[in-house]
């Protein structure tokens, strides 16, 4: 589905500082090898949106209940109200730190003459006006020296609102990002503290001394850093969502997968969705092309990562093959060589990543499922959103990466989810023509 076009106002007040509810600790943490990642060092959004409900929140101001909770929640998650900073690790190589002082996160209280039904139904990424709804304060989206975290919450003229958050990535993932949104939200419901009790311990995940690689992985392969014609050609990237429910995962899974076949639902529209955009972007057939897969590698770890532990914990394993191969094999060969790099990522996989950092090319194309995180039900005392997630990977990163996103069922108990996608134009009308192709193809079914 295509995003409308949605013009409407914010006013905005001046940006503050929310710290810590009480005296907090000030002092230096060390971040793991893999919060230090160069490809982890960016912002993530988070965007959350809520109906009126006077009933659940008691006519409460979503705006002095959501930053006295923020300043609660970051007595136990101090090392967010910090700021990164360089101090000199092994070897005299600068390395990354938290230095806990306690400043706070940046907040901004808005206001919209908007309703949350102009946004669409069902609300979906890209977020028309985020920029409006996530303020980018000057001086705030650095890695050194600036909030690790920004909130908004902007009010809607319906009585409905917005919260719109970004985290430095580097601090935590996923899961840490959801565990302290939750934080937030159960102060915001009136309890006396987080039901997951936050955990640093970054010590838990170190790289060997001497570092080296005991396993081969594609991760490590010297990637030429190539770029397709189409980028190079068309800089003006345009947003698409594209919407999957369990008929056209049923329809897909028919026409590509043998009956033998076990494949989950990420598995099956990864593999179509890798395959749809190596076509629309025309790569050369010889051309080596990656999917990376992002994987939650807490129980890979002896003994695995304690719940709590908000930092990052990620692993992306890569499906490699060429651009010929994969537009010539059937949909079920996709699904095999994804398969083959998740089952990939075991302790021996893990501790070699830690070693030495993954190194990726422009060829690479890089899909999270973040369906399971919870953001989509994350109650701050109005009930569950209307949409919880990523309005849309931005900067940069739009182009080779992306999420499989919950959205709000059409129909009662039906999962859907949503795939956004940042292409050129020309390609995404092709992206866009092969999934219709694959919905509607049964030749393939032939080759299985």
């Amino acid at each position: 589905m295509e995003t409308k076009a949605l013009n409407f106002n914010v006013t905005r007040r001046v940006p503050e500082l929310i710290p810590p509810a009480k005296a907090t600790p000030h002092e230096m943490k060390y971040l793991s090898p893999i919060d230090e990642l160069e490809g982890l060092r960016f912002q993530v959004p988070v965007i959350n949106f809520y109906r009126r409900s006077e009933s659940a929140a008691h006519g409460k101001d979503p705006v002095m209940v959501i930053r006295k909770a923020i300043a609660e929640a970051l007595v136990y998650y101090y090392p967010l109200a910090g700021r990164l900073r360089e101090a000199a690790g092994s070897n005299n190589k600068p390395q990354l730190v938290v230095d806990c002082t306690g400043e706070g996160i940046i907040f901004t209280e808005a206001d919209a003459d908007v309703s949350i039904d102009e946004f669409g139904d069902p609300i979906c990424p890209p977020i028309p006006g985020l920029s409006k709804l996530l303020f980018d304060v000057p001086g705030s989206g650095g890695m050194l020296g600036c909030p690790l975290v920004l909130a908004q919450v902007t009010r809607l003229k319906c009585g409905g609102f917005v919260f719109a958050t970004r985290f430095n990535h580097t601090l935590c993932d996923g899961v840490g990002m959801v565990q302290f949104l939750t934080a937030v939200s159960e102060f915001a419901r009136g309890w006396p503290a987080p039901s997951v009790h936050p955990l640093w311990q970054r010590h838990l995940i170190s790289a060997r001394i001497p570092q080296e690689i005991t396993v081969v992985r594609h991760e490590f392969d010297q990637v030429p850093k190539t770029i397709t014609p189409l980028f190079e050609q068309d800089k003006l990237m345009i947003q698409r969502s594209f919407i999957f429910d369990n008929d056209k995962v049923s329809t897909l899974r028919r026409h590509h997968i043998n009956k033998s076949s076990n494949c989950s639902t990420f598995e099956l529209i990864a593999a179509i969705i890798w395959r749809a955009r190596t076509i629309a972007l025309k790569f050369d057939p010889v051309e080596e092309v990656r999917l990376s897969v992002a994987v939650d590698i807490r129980n890979k770890f002896n003994p695995p990562i304690p719940m709590g532990y908000y930092g990052n914990v990620i692993a992306a394993p890569a499906a490699v093959t060429t651009a010929g191969q994969l537009k010539a094999a059937p949909i079920g060969y996709t699904v095999q060589l994804i398969k083959s790099a998740k089952a990939s990522v075991n302790a021996d996989n893990v501790t070699s990543m830690i070693d030495v950092p993954s190194v990726v090319g422009a060829t690479t194309f890089t899909l999270s499922d973040v369906r399971k995180l919870g953001e989509q039900y994350v109650d701050y005392g109005w009930g569950k959103p209307e949409f919880g997630g990523s309005p849309m990977w931005g900067g940069g990163h739009a182009p080779y990466a992306t999420f499989f996103i919950p959205i709000k069922s059409a129909k009662g108990g039906e999962d859907r989810f949503v795939v956004p996608m940042s292409l050129p134009e020309p390609a995404m009308v092709c992206f866009a023509k092969e999934l219709n192709l694959m919905m509607q193809n049964d030749a393939l079914q032939a080759n299985l």
